[in-house]
């Protein structure tokens, strides 16, 4: 038995949902530890396009157990959306889909909140999805929120209901918001979630401690990406959860003595949405290049993503925190026909070269990337199974990153379908899946 954990390396939208779903056929059960519905991962099967935004994307490998731990938030509309639209597929989720008692839920004052300080005048803008994630979260750590528990039970949900509401319309009003509410109207709604939620609802750490002890493989999926970690990504311009292995235990309330190995997701590039330090953002015709022929706008909100060069410094920490055991690399063949490839392998602050990532955010967004030019290679790389058939200076740019990361790439991803994968002979990574 081997339980791994899937994990984004960088800034999120590395292409976790397809290497998850290729994968989720060798696991019993695909289970999601933290973020919210601002987190969508895209998947390609055949002429379909799913794009999943809280149900794991095991959910479409047919007989999959598919979990929502602890650690997300909950808007209850936009999961019961994609439980419809997932079934209206042919996608079979009843009896597949487990969602955790203790989640915190989302609610509209939520929305509002986030929304409201996103605009006050003077305030570090993040660039949110203002979906109600970050007051949610708020809410949690504040011993205030409302749990999935607490929803479906019904007993006491309306008291602790009306106390919130009326505490956020308070502060509403103090931050000369007004917004209207029909708090009955609301109250209703959420009682109808709950009551076609409340089948799927169970206490989730117990649901994956028994099929660990049976002997199922269980696969740990994350959210976002470890330079959006609260406490270890990009502060303050990060998610307001822990995207990295350690969010997995608390997520999801199991023992690391049950995580086997850790594998990450990087791109051949890097990619970031909304605000803070990008420390190898290109711009002009060159960063049209890379969003372009990336496809990079957000599967969720359709905003355009910042694109850039492979960042060593990044990915040496990323690797730090998570301790990876293989590297999957994606969209290897958005570089191709390049002539040439810059890769950052340094900072340099005030006269100083840094190999590691800076703490400080306004150091961060000084410092100067030193780049070592990389050939490219002719040929295309888009739809290759084998790694032979691999172009020279595409082997030879990712034999490169490996080394200076000192982590293996078990696998590349040149495309979007199941399919469009190399899975590297004798890899640690073939020997774990």
């Amino acid at each position: 038995m081997t339980n791994v954990v899937i994990l984004g390396t960088q800034w999120g939208d590395e292409g976790k949902g397809k290497i998850v779903d290729l994968i989720a056929d060798r696991f019993d059960v695909v289970a999601r530890a933290q973020g919210g519905h601002n987190a969508g991962h895209t998947v390609h099967i055949g002429d379909r396009k799913f794009i999943l935004k809280l149900v794991p994307s095991g959910i479409l490998r047919p007989g999959k157990k598919v979990v929502i731990g602890n650690g997300v938030v909950i808007d209850p509309a936009a999961l019961l959306q994609e439980i419809d639209a997932l079934e209206q597929a042919g996608v079979e989720v009843r009896g597949n889909l487990f969602i955790s008692n203790r989640a915190h839920v989302i609610f509209p004052y939520h929305r509002m909140m986030e929304k409201a300080t996103e605009q006050t005048p003077g305030k570090i803008k993040i660039g949110t999805t203002s979906r109600g994630i970050g007051p949610s979260y708020e809410d949690k750590i504040g011993r205030r929120g409302i749990r999935v528990a607490e929803l479906v039970n019904g007993d006491h949900f309306r008291d602790h209901f009306r106390a919130n509401a009326q505490e956020k319309d308070l502060l509403a009003r103090a931050l000369c918001i007004e917004e209207a509410w029909d708090f009955d109207a609301i109250y209703d709604e959420y009682r109808a979630y709950a009551e076609r939620i409340g089948p799927f609802v169970c206490d989730t750490a117990g649901y994956l401690q028994r099929a660990i002890g049976q002997g199922k493989r269980v696969l740990f999926e994350g959210a976002q990406g470890t330079m959006l970690d609260i406490d270890h990504g990009t502060y303050p311009f990060v998610t307001s959860s822990n995207a990295t292995a350690g969010g997995v235990c608390t997520g999801l309330g199991v023992s690391p003595v049950h995580i086997d190995a850790v594998v990450g997701i990087v791109k051949a590039y890097v990619t970031r949405v909304g605000g803070g330090p990008f420390q190898t953002e290109a711009d002009g015709s060159v960063a049209r290049h890379l969003r372009d022929q990336g496809g990079e706008y957000g599967s969720v909100t359709g905003r355009p993503r910042r694109c850039g060069w492979f960042d060593v410094p990044l990915l040496r920490y990323s690797n730090t925190i998570n301790s990876f055991a293989s590297l999957i690399v994606t969209k290897l063949d958005v570089l191709d026909g390049l002539e040439k490839i810059p890769v950052c392998t340094a900072y340099r602050y005030k006269g100083e070269v840094l190999r590691d990532m800076p703490a400080l955010q306004h150091v961060l967004e000084s410092v100067e990337p030193i780049y070592e030019e990389r050939p490219g290679w002719v040929g295309t790389t888009s739809g290759l199974t084998d790694h032979d058939a691999l172009p020279q200076g595409a082997k030879d740019y990712l034999r490169f990153l490996s080394d200076q990361v000192e982590v293996e790439f078990g696998a590349v991803s040149t495309g979007p379908e199941r399919d469009q994968t190399i899975l590297v002979r004798g890899s640690r990574l073939e020997k774990l899946l």
